[in-house]
């Protein structure tokens, strides 16, 4: 523990943003960083407790007293170690992170917690810019051939685990660029997309292979890519998107949000057009759908000039502070407001969508909602109550729909035969599926999920493959040594 009292003196600090007006006029990022004094303060905070959860909140196990300690002593590159030994890509979880680890936090009990996921995004940054990071190239090859498809972050993490273990490893991307959802997915303002070509550049330096464009399946057959190949690493993401099969869905105007996010990253990344039915310039917009997608269409829709942003979401308004039934350190179901939503955006509870309005050509005027309650019982499952009379139309030109999604594409699943689970999922034993070649790591194995969980999750793929084609391994895992990136 740095400072006995630390976390008594110093309030909790988090980054500041560049007032909305400004930021509204770009797609950049808009946190404003904190002077180092500052970051020490803070990682003062961290109380060295007998039985710390955050790490256990944290799905990659990260070491957060170590780090906060290093900070705490102005050890920033003892701090890169220890962060680096757990967490390959800690600059984008330490933007795009919800943090489960602070809501593990110990001190948030009785106070704020640390602020454990700015420290970690300066740690990186600070090793960055001081030229901390390099490429690790592995001392010797195995001879193995391993091939990645995807290249999101689980793909990508365990393609630099494999590539460590001094294994041969070439990742596969459908789309143009690498990062998967975190190039497509991610608007810029959370997530500029220099940051990933920064680590994409090591990865190559270190020695990895990256072929875009190519879909499996289709430009490469998948029979040629398990013939040639040792171990093939499946890390798709699940990619379905979730419908709203009600009456009038085939209005023009109605749009998945990832159609709409994909393109605007792609006139700032890729320098392509806008696809007009997907610019919200002058529209009245709905988003439905309350999460991280939702919110990411309300910051892109109000930058693209929207003419309102309206937001729904069928579940009711959480509460502010914990509820009885939902303890700490679980993950807190409280309110949540993001950047986005204090940008500009009408926000409205318990409302399900029951039909979309178009005009003689088709075209989307509005829709009706009804307001809903969740009815609980006793070993049940909540029952959704339309409330009568509480219909009510709303006038929009554009519907962004953030739904969520419903699992992986089967293509490549069925031609390798693989066994699925009512998900569509590859059916899975410490990530080997039926067919001991083939592997499976991140959304594509457990579902929509977190980028911390896809780290997580490709570290782990790594172990198990590096396992399998060698008889042990000496990577890391959760409880298993370290790696340090930085020498």
């Amino acid at each position: 523990m740095g400072k006995l009292r630390g976390f008594i003196e110093y309030d909790r600090k988090t980054e500041k943003n560049i007032p909305v007006y400004k930021r509204l006029k770009n797609f950049k990022e808009f946190t404003i960083k904190p002077d180092d004094k500052e970051l020490e303060k803070q990682g003062s905070r961290c109380m060295d407790c007998g039985v710390p959860f955050c790490h256990s909140g944290c799905p990659l196990g990260n070491l957060i007293p170590d780090f906060n300690d290093a900070v705490h002593r102005r050890s920033w590159k003892e701090a890169l170690n220890i962060l680096h030994s757990t967490n390959n890509f800690p600059e984008f979880t330490g933007r795009l992170c919800p943090a489960p680890c602070e809501s593990a936090c110990v001190l948030g009990l009785v106070s704020p917690p640390v602020s454990i996921e700015m420290i970690e995004k300066y740690i990186v940054e600070r090793g960055f810019s001081e030229g901390w990071i390099k490429a690790n190239k592995p001392k010797k090859r195995t001879g193995k051939k391993i091939a990645v498809v995807g290249s999101g972050p689980a793909g990508l993490a365990a393609a630099q685990q494999l590539n460590f273990a001094g294994h041969k490893v070439v990742v596969y991307e459908r789309d143009e660029k690498i990062g998967g959802l975190l190039r497509y997915g991610i608007p810029d303002f959370k997530l500029e997309k220099s940051i990933i070509d920064r680590r994409v550049n090591i990865l190559i330096e270190e020695g990895i292979t990256f072929i875009t464009s190519t879909e499996i399946g289709k430009d490469i057959s998948i029979n040629e890519l398990y013939k040639n190949n040792d171990v093939v690493l499946l890390c798709g993401g699940a990619t379905i998107k979730r419908d709203l099969p009600i009456p009038g869905f085939d209005a023009v105007g109605i749009i998945q949000a990832m159609d709409f996010l994909k393109n605007q990253n792609e006139i700032i990344d890729n320098k392509k057009t806008m696809i007009p039915g997907l610019n919200a310039n002058d529209k009245n917009v709905i988003v439905i759908g309350g999460g991280d997608t939702g919110s990411d269409c309300i910051g892109t829709s109000n930058r693209q000039g929207a003419k309102s942003v309206v937001n729904f979401e069928i579940l009711p308004k959480p509460p502010k502070e914990r509820s009885l039934e939902n303890p700490w350190p679980y993950w807190p179901f409280t309110l949540k407001s993001s950047s986005s939503h204090e940008e500009g955006s009408n926000r409205n509870w318990s409302i399900l969508t029951k039909e979309f309005i178009k005009d003689d050509s088709g075209k989307l005027t509005g829709l009706k909602t009804v307001k809903v309650e969740w009815e609980k019982s006793i070993n049940e499952r909540p029952k959704l109550i339309e409330i009568e009379g509480s219909e009510k139309v709303w006038p929009c030109d554009l519907v962004l729909l953030a739904l969520g999604f419903t699992g992986p594409e089967k293509n490549i699943l069925q031609k390798l035969k693989l066994k699925m689970d009512s998900s569509n999922k590859p059916k899975t034993n410490e990530y080997k599926t039926n067919d001991s070649k083939v592997f499976a790591a991140g959304d594509i194995r457990r579902g929509q999920s977190l980028i911390v969980w896809a780290i997580s999750e490709g570290r782990e793929a790594a172990y198990k493959i590096d396992e399998f084609l060698m008889g042990s391994s000496n990577l890391p895992t959760k409880t298993k040594g370290d790696l340090p990136l930085v020498k």
